[in-house]
């Protein structure tokens, strides 16, 4: 198989994703008794009632389910993920045995673990592979259900170790702040996978609809689609223009329909995956 740069470049934003994850659990969350979610969580549990390592056992515990994700995602997923899997566990360890801390204050620990954890994580999920373990529940649930975002389902499944965690040694304060730290993680995952909520969905209903159009085209190039409507209160026919813009440009949008039909009503939602021509690949998948 021949290797391109492009696996150069996703093999190496997998190793500092797993590299980032590695240093927020030595450096800030394990010091400060604020347990990881999914495997490593739990190995984070076994290492305390038994001193084995956390990372041995990550590995350990990662072989069933990786079997599980050969046979659903095919061998680029599998090859990436056992990259990822494999340097997350040898960076814990490998962290680990420098005993640095870099804060004794558990809430800052929390909130800067979280967002190292989101951002090594999301660095690992962007190209399509993961670390193992719930990662491999997580993208499973996404197929099933594939509206429910990545890191929120990360977060659900996550909250069971948690829950474990607190029940078996009575660490209830520590839970809760796993929970800020698992909070922080999924919305900075999220951001990352699918980034600012820079797209919008704009409803126009007008009477002038072609002459919006047209302007939008011939502005801000992008294509629009005119739908019938008709008013449930007046029964009044009114055509709609719909089109996806930039959030960059609604300013734009605002001055064409003031200029063309200041009797338009406007409506502007916020659109977190828009796929198409200068959009979003629409081939990409999770």
């Amino acid at each position: 198989m021949k290797i391109t740069f492009r696996d150069v470049r996703e093999a190496a934003s997998v190793l500092l994703g797993s590299a980032v994850y590695g240093a927020s659990f030595a450096f800030l969350t394990y010091p400060n008794n604020i347990v990881s979610g999914g495997l490593t969580g739990i190995s984070q549990i076994l290492n305390l009632l038994t001193g084995l390592p956390v990372g041995v056992m990550v590995m350990v515990m990662n072989i069933p389910l990786f079997l599980v994700a050969w046979k659903r995602f095919g061998v680029r997923f599998l090859v990436y993920s056992l990259i990822g899997m494999a340097a997350n566990s040898v960076f814990i360890d490998l962290f680990g045995s420098l005993h640095l801390t870099f804060t004794n204050d558990t809430l800052l620990a929390a909130v800067y673990g979280g967002l190292m954890n989101g951002v090594g994580g999301g660095f690992v999920y962007r190209v399509g592979a993961t670390t193992g373990g719930t990662d491999i529940a997580a993208r499973l649930v996404r197929r099933r259900y594939p509206h429910i975002n990545f890191g929120t389902i990360t977060l659900g499944l996550n909250t069971v170790v948690v829950i474990a965690f607190a029940v078996i040694f009575k660490r209830f304060d520590s839970a809760m702040y796993t929970i800020i730290t698992m909070f922080v993680s999924s919305r900075v995952v999220n951001l990352i996978l699918y980034g600012l909520s820079n797209s919008g969905v704009c409803y126009i209903i007008t009477v002038k609809p072609h002459e919006i159009s047209r302007a939008i085209g011939e502005q801000l190039s992008r294509g629009c689609t005119i739908l019938p409507g008709q008013g449930a209160y007046s029964g009044e026919e009114r055509d709609v223009v719909l089109c996806a813009l930039r959030r960059s440009q609604i300013p734009a949008l605002r001055r064409i329909v003031t200029e063309l039909d200041e009797s338009s009503f406007v409506i502007v939602t916020e659109s977190h995956e828009v796929f198409g021509k200068n959009f979003m690949n629409i081939s990409k998948t999770d």
